[in-house]
């Protein structure tokens, strides 16, 4: 188990690679289609972003009120490839990392290669207990979206893992060849 302090470090996630497991402490943000829409079109105005993405981790989550005693409900990771066409955007304005659940398209794949960055996956399917490593969380742009309002979290042990690294490294494409049998060895395909 790896783990990595947030703000990520570029010389921190250059050894990671697809597969690796990581524990993830620090600070991060959290953002949806609708919110990166938004930043999209704040860089396209010229206009400030609402929080500066040097180094960031972006996790892609629209979290559930919170129960008494926790900073956020359930929080599980939504489906990345709908942010791919924001993504090489936000990549040149420094972030470093992104989290949520699925594949990424060649565009970004290209894009992460280039700027150095990471794909993190969150465990699917355990929002309720994966919400438990979010120690803090406040709204820091967008509270009109609701749920999908940018949010600082402040985040303790939250586990991931690799799924792209910044080689370009694709666990989608490495984990089934792993399993993989070659019938010229004997085995059955």
């Amino acid at each position: 188990m790896i783990h990595l302090q947030l703000p990520l470090q570029k010389d921190a996630i250059a050894g990671l690679r697809a597969g690796d497991e990581v524990l993830l402490t620090g600070t991060l943000y959290t953002a949806r289609d609708a919110a990166h829409k938004r930043m999209i079109a704040c860089l396209m105005e010229g206009k400030p972003l609402p929080f500066d993405l040097a180094g960031q981790l972006i996790y892609y989550v629209g979290p559930a009120p919170a129960s008494p005693g926790h900073a956020v409900g359930p929080a599980g990771p939504t489906t990345s490839y709908r942010m791919d066409a924001y993504t090489p955007a936000l990549l040149e304005q420094g972030l470093l990392g992104m989290m949520g659940k699925g594949t990424r398209g060649p565009e970004v794949i290209a894009a992460m290669r280039r700027h150095g960055a990471v794909y993190f996956g969150a465990v699917g399917g355990a929002a309720a207990l994966i919400s438990r490593r979010i120690v803090k969380s406040e709204v820091v742009a967008y509270g009109d979206l609701g749920t999908e309002a940018v949010h600082r979290f402040t985040v303790k042990d939250f586990p991931a893992l690799v799924l792209i690294d910044s080689l370009g490294g694709n666990l989608y494409e490495i984990g089934p060849r792993m399993y993989r049998r070659d019938p010229a060895d004997g085995g059955e395909e």
